[in-house]
């Protein structure tokens, strides 16, 4: 019988630091392909040719402001900041775990305060532009993108090589 994994616990490292009861949520980058049209003669429409990917984001929603993310506001790295965050999944079927890991090197781009009203929880929310990201689950790698470093490895394939062999990198 298939059934879906269920997310049960997570936590977010920030530099190292772990953010016990402070995440409320994330949003992981989500993979985009750049795709243009493209239609010459002989062709009776277009087809999609890859130029690459689409820019990194991450998104983290926080229960409060966190001293941490507001010291790293302005940096001027594109792999300032290193944040990992790990998922516990349950497949409640087979009454198994699995963990899910999502590495990022970047920088913030967005520190939203949100609106604070006296007696309610306000949320604290973080966009982060990132230059790296490595997605593993049960330590198997799944995707492992390092802008700068010319890699991106998906499933194994890493679809940077050819390129980096041209250039004589490899």
């Amino acid at each position: 019988m298939s059934f879906p994994m269920k997310l049960k616990q997570t936590m977010m490292f920030n530099e190292g630091q772990a953010f016990i009861g402070e995440t409320v949520s994330i949003t992981p980058p989500k993979l985009v392909r750049k795709l243009e049209d493209y239609r010459a003669g002989g062709m009776d429409r277009p087809i999609k040719i890859d130029m690459g990917g689409e820019a990194l984001e991450m998104e983290a929603v926080y229960g409060g402001p966190l001293r941490p993310v507001l010291r790293q506001h302005g940096m001027l790295s594109v792999g300032g900041v290193y944040q990992r965050f790990v998922g516990s999944y349950q497949d409640d079927a087979l009454g198994t775990f699995h963990k899910v890991e999502i590495v990022t090197r970047g920088r913030h781009e967005e520190i939203d305060f949100g609106e604070w009203k006296p007696g309610e929880s306000g949320e604290f929310k973080v966009k982060s532009q990132l230059s790296f990201l490595s997605i593993a689950m049960d330590e198997e790698e799944l995707c492992f993108i390092d802008v700068l470093g010319m890699i991106s490895r998906v499933g194994g394939v890493d679809l940077m090589a050819p390129h980096r062999a041209a250039f004589g990198l490899d």
